[in-house]
């Protein structure tokens, strides 16, 4: 049982996938369901303060590297797409913007773009983070109700 909670985690901290994949994953391994949100929560945000403070850095340093250099541009683009849209739609209510940005569970939003996309508009560390940790919540709880009711997400 300690090994499914461990590849939850892991799961939930993968790009993309994240706690979106990890839930309805604790189902299929028949974990109790609060405490697989609990620990989807938990492994969806231990990056975040990693993304916020070095992702940017690390995609502008790897953008013209041979191997790495078109995925890094392809992150650092989806960074600035997500960036310009929260921007233009939010205005001065990007906190609400970017939790829900990353809070309604579609494919291409969730914590990492979300941070990723905080950094990029320059906003402050607490805003960003409390606004990323209440849109994984949501995000959580969305999916948490999409997999007890049986829906198949992964369609």
């Amino acid at each position: 049982m300690l090994k499914n909670y461990l590849i939850i985690f892991l799961i939930s901290m993968v790009p993309l996938i994240e706690l979106r994949g990890a839930i309805p994953y604790s189902q299929i391994f028949g974990l109790p369901i609060i405490p697989s949100y609990i620990i989807c929560i938990i492994g969806n945000m231990l990056p975040v303060p990693f993304i916020f403070l070095f992702a940017r850095k690390v995609l502008e340093w790897g953008t013209d590297k041979p191997i790495i250099g078109k995925f890094f541009r392809f992150c650092l683009e989806k960074g600035n797409k997500g960036g310009q849209k929260l921007q233009e739609k939010a205005g001065r209510g990007l906190f609400v913007a970017l939790l829900l940005f990353v809070g309604i569970p579609l494919p291409g939003t969730g914590a990492w773009t979300g941070t990723l996309a905080a950094s990029i508009l320059d906003m402050d560390f607490k805003t960003s983070v409390s606004a990323v940790m209440l849109g994984v919540l949501l995000a959580g709880v969305i999916i948490l109700v999409l997999s007890v009711a049986g829906v198949n997400i992964f369609l």
